[in-house]
Formats: structure tokens, C-alpha cells, sequence
């Protein structure tokens, strides 16, 4: 079961598999803003469920997968949604979030890197969680500012 949810039921096997559960994740996080009366405080609540249940099942499967696997795809799911908490429900800010997490993710600027180093667990996710605070953190730029710009233009 820690490897089904460890792989977001397989598709830490699929090639490109992190950008392939990002991805997935996006339809989440549009049916929580679509489907919920709280969106921003379901959202909070989902990503530090999903987060708490990544350290437990990356520090389950390193022994035998090793350390921050390419099949543990389920940090990306958490950093995902960290990239996309108390942003606007705005499809284009989804896409925008999407394109910022695998950005951070990927290049791993500004000390992401480093998280890798934490133990276990805490270490598969952190790095991402970290890459979705830096993506989160552009998103509320890009929002400030668009939305400052529209009330200046009225």
C-alpha cells in the first residue's frame, strides 16, 4: 500500500512521472474550487494531509526503493498544491502554477536542493515542498499585480 501511495498508484513508474503527477493533481485542486463552500481552507487542509502522508511513506520506502526514488511522485502532488494555496481559482493561474512548480522543481534554485539532504522522508518532501512555496510565492506576484492593474484601468 506505501508504494501504491508513494507512486500515486503507479505513476512514479510512468515515464516522467513528477511533470505526469503534477499534472494530475491540477484536476484536484480545480474540483476543490469548484466543489467546495471553503476552497482555500480544503485546499490547506488536503496538502498538509497529503505532506504529513508523504513523509510517512517516503521514510516506508526508501529502505527498499533508496533515497528520494524517481517512483515517489507523491512530493510533487504536495508541492503542487502548496503552488496553488490562497491563489484565485483562475484556470490560467493553474496552468501558470503548473509551469512554476516543475520550474522550481526541477532546477532546484534558492536552497531546494539542499532539502534533498534532510533524512528520509522529510527529505523527499521537503524539496518539493519548498520548490511549491517558491511557485506560490510568484503566483501571489503575478496575482498583486494583475489585479492592482485591472483597478488602476477601471
Amino acid at each position: 500500500m506505501n508504494k501504491l501511495i508513494a507512486s500515486i498508484f503507479g505513476i512514479g513508474y510512468a515515464k516522467g512521472g513528477g511533470t505526469l503527477a503534477a499534472i494530475v493533481t491540477c484536476p484536484l485542486i480545480w474540483g476543490i474550487w469548484q466543489l467546495s463552500a471553503h476552497p482555500a481552507y480544503v485546499l490547506f487542509v488536503v496538502t498538509i494531509l497529503i505532506t504529513i502522508l508523504g513523509i510517512y511513506v517516503g521514510n516506508k520506502v526508501e529502505p527498499e526503493w533508496g533515497k528520494d526514488s524517481y517512483r515517489v511522485v507523491i512530493d510533487e502532488v504536495a508541492g503542487m498544491l502548496i503552488t496553488m494555496l490562497f491563489v484565485p481559482a483562475n484556470l490560467y493561474l493553474l496552468l501558470c502554477g503548473l509551469v512554476l512548480f516543475r520550474f522550481f522543481d526541477i532546477l532546484k534554485p534558492l536552497g531546494i536542493r539542499k532539502m534533498e539532504a534532510l533524512p528520509g522522508g522529510t527529505g523527499v518532501m521537503m524539496d518539493d515542498v519548498l520548490a511549491g512555496v517558491y511557485g506560490n510565492i510568484v503566483l501571489q506576484v503575478i496575482v498583486f499585480f494583475f489585479f492592482h492593474q485591472l483597478q488602476v484601468s477601471w
